[in-house]
């Protein structure tokens, strides 16, 4: 088993995640997983909780895209900004 130390998270996490925006990760996570999942936060880790990979990760870019009416940079897009549902929701306010 593989340990991973979360250290950028904490500036990622110190603003408080857009509910509406959350809520709309979640719904694209179901969507891009095929099952429900009821237990998500803004604390849940898109790799080590979810076990997504990179065909994942660019479908739920895709459907964040269609969901909230927007258009993701991969530019801008690190990988710091995909640790975590709360993460991802700072970007994506950050992008609008």
């Amino acid at each position: 088993m593989t340990t991973v130390a979360h250290t950028s998270a904490t500036t990622a996490d110190a603003v408080p995640a857009d509910p509406q925006i959350v809520a709309a990760i979640v719904t694209a996570l179901c969507d891009v997983l095929g099952q429900e999942l009821t237990d998500i936060t803004a604390e849940t880790r898109l790799f080590d909780d979810l076990s997504l990979d990179s065909t994942a990760v660019l479908g739920l870019l895709m459907a964040l895209e269609d969901a909230l009416d927007m258009e993701v940079d991969p530019e801008s897009l690190q990988q710091h900004h995909l640790e975590s549902v709360g993460a991802l929701a700072g970007f994506i306010a950050e992008s609008r």
